[in-house]
């Protein structure tokens, strides 16, 4: 296994600089770019481009083939939402190398999923699970133990052992949160089975933040470079990346919904799969898959209770 120190012109005090920034894993660095590696290592771009090289070398970082993806693929896993329709709908559950996004109205059941997802992604693998950890990056103040624990209850789970294996993170503004997603790198390097990273709500700081068409353009910049890290994650230690997203009125919209998700096309390109909860009757949840590379179009139904998600 190639160390940092193997590198050309990566000495014991640059390996340090790049371990502290988040860049300890030969694949994490191969992909950083040179502006980037400069500003957070605090190196400059010159040497940062070569040190990148060489990752890259090391990595074997080139063409592949589609045979090559198609065995890489095969390492792709599935956490179960505790709802078999659900599940089946997006293809068997929240997938690893992806970023799904879920949007809907207030209390459409998005922050429930994503209490589900911390728990189930525990679970072994030939019960929906990874037997992995996971990162929980709380923009609104949504995360609540105590659910955590229904949730864990309902599957039979110890409850310490669970909380112990969930990682918080209270982002009180955009920046913040931008700098919690980076530091996912760390946990993972410091040895934390890291299989699902949950940003609960991905749009809220950048939304409250930057307000007016004059601050769109940044708004967006800094949005894309947030899903960037995201899915750099995804594809780097096979983790799944789960945001949920708000809405916005549509007065204009006199046909089709009255409603779309914020973002636009920057997180309309970024996500994988595109899920919209709505609210059904007697405490039903209905969930329709609106964009995704390979699944049709479609919908399901499924119920919030205090033992979770079911069908």
């Amino acid at each position: 296994m190639v160390e940092l120190e193997d590198l050309p012109n990566v000495g014991s005090k640059t390996a340090q600089k790049l371990r502290e920034a988040g860049f300890g894993d030969m694949m994490r660095l191969a992909t950083a770019t040179a502006k980037e590696l400069s500003v957070k290592a605090d190196i400059g771009e010159g040497v940062a481009e070569k040190i990148i090289e060489a990752a890259r070398k090391a990595e074997r970082i080139d063409f592949e083939t589609a045979l090559d993806v198609m065995e890489r693929r095969k390492d792709v896993g599935r956490i179960t939402t505790g709802s078999k329709a659900l599940d089946e709908l997006i293809g068997g559950g929240i997938e690893t190398q992806a970023i799904t996004e879920v949007f809907g109205e207030y209390g459409s059941g998005k922050s429930q999923l994503a209490h589900e997802l911390v728990v189930t992604v525990q679970l072994p693998e030939d019960k929906g699970g990874l037997n992995g950890e996971a990162v929980f990056i709380d923009t609104e103040n949504t995360f609540r133990p105590e659910r955590v624990e229904q949730i864990a209850n309902a599957f039979e789970l110890n409850i310490e052992e669970v909380m112990e294996r969930i990682y918080i993170a209270r982002a009180f503004n955009s920046s913040h949160q931008i700098l919690m997603a980076e530091k996912v790198n760390e946990l993972i390097q410091e040895g934390k089975d890291i299989r699902l990273v949950i940003v609960d709500s991905l749009t809220s700081h950048f939304r409250a933040e930057y307000v007016g068409r004059e601050s769109l353009a940044t708004r967006q910049q800094k949005l894309n470079q947030h899903l960037h890290t995201l899915q750099n994650i995804a594809n780097t230690y096979n983790a799944a990346i789960f945001v949920t997203n708000q809405v916005q009125a549509r007065p204009d919209a006199f046909f089709g919904s009255p409603t779309k998700a914020i973002g636009g096309h920057v997180l309309g390109h970024a996500a994988t799969y595109r899920i919209w909860l709505k609210k059904g009757l007697a405490g039903k949840r209905i969930a329709r898959l609106v964009d995704s590379p390979h699944l049709p179009e479609g919908e399901c139904v499924f119920k919030i209770t205090n033992d979770g998600i079911v069908d």
